[in-house]
């Protein structure tokens, strides 16, 4: 009997999976470039969904090191954002979060020769949109925005509670990273407290995911002298222990630790 063809939302995340893999491979072999594509072939759409997907942290190996972005991976980038604009939000804090998660892309993207004017329509047809289920999307990367276009700040703790404001940071670890700074990273720096706070309650809920984006964040306001309200190492030490599956969340729990070790800014 012949197998059933493959759900294109499950080959778009095995994609992920893929392109996740290479950076982090490339983030512990020391900065280099993770090499996702063959420049004389056409690139597969599933290859520019996942990389539309990871947005900024394809750069993660050389922004950790102090290096600028690579060519390749930024034309890369720059074309699957013109190639899949955005699904329509789910809700407001959704769109918001595709805005800040394409701000943080396409300010990587603006120190390169690749800067990205992708268009912020979106489509008529399905089929052209980045799937919104796809594993570590966060329903998941928005339409392009100019380099320049800074989204509304989110409410803080005092208007959404720590434990919904920190979820929304947590879906905002993308923005974690050397050289990007802007309104959400000032409420990383005011509401560090509020982080460690969210972290903890992941924690306790087995939310490894939540747990290490969070940590993520606390790692960066470490970088930035922050004063410590809970150890980052133990949190990354006990996920690390768990075993998470996903190469999107141990690419993330890379970040994290690299970022605890000092980062340049």
């Amino acid at each position: 009997m012949p197998f059933a063809e493959t759900p294109l939302r499950d080959e778009y995340a095995a994609a992920v999976e893929r392109v996740a893999g290479r950076t982090l491979d490339a983030l512990r072999g020391g900065g280099g470039t993770a090499a996702l594509a063959d420049p004389d072939t056409v690139v597969p759409r599933p290859l520019l969904a996942a990389v539309r997907v990871l947005g900024a942290d394809l750069f993660a190996p050389q922004l950790l090191t102090g290096a600028e972005p690579d060519g390749p991976t930024a034309a890369l980038l720059a074309e699957a954002r013109r190639a899949f604009p955005a699904p329509v939000p789910a809700s407001p804090e959704a769109a918001q979060a595709i805005a800040w998660q394409d701000w943080a892309a396409g300010r990587v993207l603006a120190r390169t020769p690749y800067a990205d004017t992708a268009p912020g329509s979106v489509p008529d047809s399905p089929s052209d949109h980045v799937p919104d289920h796809v594993p570590g999307s966060a329903s998941d990367r928005g339409p392009g925005h100019a380099p320049d276009h800074v989204p509304a700040p989110l409410p803080g703790p005092a208007e959404l509670g720590w434990q919904a404001w920190s979820v929304r940071m947590a879906q905002l670890s993308v923005l974690a990273l050397p050289g990007l700074d802007g309104p959400v990273h000032d409420a990383a720096r005011t509401d560090h407290l509020a982080l460690a706070r969210g972290a903890v309650r992941a924690m306790l809920r087995r939310d490894f995911t939540t747990a290490v984006r969070l940590a993520r964040w606390l790692a960066w306001a470490g970088a930035e002298d922050r004063p410590p309200h809970l150890e980052v190492a133990p949190i990354l030490d006990r996920i690390r222990l768990v075993g998470i599956g996903a190469v999107r969340t141990r690419l993330e729990l890379a970040i994290a630790e690299r970022l605890s070790e000092g980062n340049p800014r």
